[in-house]
């Protein structure tokens, strides 16, 4: 385990030595898989950020054209890994996965360079409200943390406005680390930490 000597930066840099981000490790009945910017994945993630409970949050029902775009970028670069979860096989959710290092949230606590971040967002509003989400944030949590031993902790930054998401990182073992103003949102800065002593201080 590296030390966890706090890093403060007020932009998001380069960090050649810090892996991107990795895919989750997940058991069953869950399962991770790169998302691609093409064919049916593109399909999935370009009708789910249209369905009015994700757009309400993530405000990225964008053309077709652009998510290709966003995919792709994010494919191309080390920030943020686009992911989708399979429930039983079926499509459930999309994912991005991203290093705190390298994301805009990076100057607003005190970071570890391996420290990883979620954006979640589960697609189809019938799956909403099952107590799916808290299950998956805890998978998540759990297998980010066994895919990279580095990782003291797991971050989120959901609006604080978006009462569900909040109950279901809660559920899900993410601990309250404070509030975060961003231009479009104030975020909850949620923490699950690999250990106690892994919480921000």
């Amino acid at each position: 385990m590296t030390s966890l000597q706090p890093v403060r930066q007020d932009t998001p840099g380069p960090v050649p030595d810090v892996p991107a981000p990795p895919l989750p490790r997940l058991d069953a009945p869950w399962s991770a898989r790169v998302a691609r910017a093409e064919g049916a994945d593109l399909d999935l993630v370009h009708g789910w950020m249209r369905s009015p409970h994700v757009e309400a949050f993530w405000h990225q029902a964008w053309p077709r054209e652009r998510w290709v775009e966003e995919i792709a970028g994010h494919l191309a670069g080390d920030a943020i890994l686009p992911v989708l979860i399979d429930l039983d096989g079926r499509p459930l959710a999309y994912i991005e996965v991203y290093r705190v290092v390298r994301d805009r949230l990076a100057g607003h606590y005190p970071h570890h360079p391996h420290d990883l971040g979620v954006h979640i967002a589960i697609g189809d509003a019938s799956s909403t409200g099952r107590g799916l989400g808290r299950s998956l944030l805890r998978a998540l949590a759990e297998g980010l943390l066994a895919a990279d031993p580095e990782c003291p902790r797991v971050v989120a930054e959901p609006d604080v406005n978006n009462a569900p998401s909040l109950r279901a990182f809660a559920a899900a073992g993410f601990r309250p680390a404070g509030e975060v103003a961003f231009p479009d949102k104030t975020a909850a800065l949620l923490v699950h930490p690999r250990r106690e002593e892994d919480m921000p201080r």
